[in-house]
């Protein structure tokens, strides 16, 4: 791989970003490293570190990389549930979190693997918690609709409605992960109905989790 001529640098750089994706995909974020990258591209480290200096670079432009991945996932329970209002958009955006198949259950294993790196560095960790801010924000346009339409209670604010959605599914794809057996996806489908259910009902207690 030859040093990019000028005016091929954004080529390169989506060169760059697809090694990443596949090293990512093979390997998850404890094998993300810049010589497992080069090694992909049939590059030297050295001519790497042109784009990431160091490691942390590296990280942060793969977590774009899954930013970018997870807006293009084909998401099957929401595109079945176009034109629906309220709760089954809801349920919909929520299933599509779960790691209900095998393409899923890999892009939640790599997220989730992201975690650990971005925990280490308080700026990929605030990038995280923009990154679920606005997951969230999208969650509660949800539940105020469903409030209006009469199918989640009207007490309680759209954004803490929708705090408690995220904070379950991402506690179910623990689960799922780590015990796949355990929670297979119909058993993922039969929590989280359970839990829209004690949400519209307006009750605190809630099924899943991460303990």
């Amino acid at each position: 791989m030859t040093p990019p001529a000028r005016g091929d640098h954004e080529a390169r750089r989506r060169d760059v970003s697809e090694a990443v994706r596949r090293v990512l995909a093979d390997r998850g974020f404890g094998g993300l490293t810049l010589r497992a990258v080069a090694a992909e591209l049939g590059a030297s480290t050295g001519l790497l570190t042109h784009y990431f200096p160091h490691k942390r670079a590296l990280v942060a432009h793969a977590l774009e990389v899954l930013d970018r991945q997870a807006a293009e996932r084909h998401r099957p329970a929401t595109e079945a549930a176009a034109g629906a209002r309220g709760l089954p958009v809801l349920r919909a955006a929520l299933l599509d979190i779960l790691p209900l198949d095998a393409e899923g259950a890999a892009a939640n294993r790599i997220w989730v693997g992201s975690w650990d790196a971005a925990l280490g560095d308080a700026e990929l960790t605030a990038g995280h918690a923009e990154r679920y801010r606005r997951a969230r924000r999208r969650m509660a346009g949800l539940c105020a609709e469903a409030q209006e339409l009469g199918e989640l209670p009207a007490d309680r604010p759209a954004e803490e409605l929708a705090a408690r959605a995220q904070s379950f599914a991402l506690g179910l794809v623990v689960q799922a992960l780590f015990a796949p057996g355990e929670f297979p996806p119909e058993r993922q489908r039969v929590l989280l109905d359970g839990f829209l259910a004690d949400l519209a009902a307006g009750r605190e207690h809630v099924r899943g989790g991460t303990g």
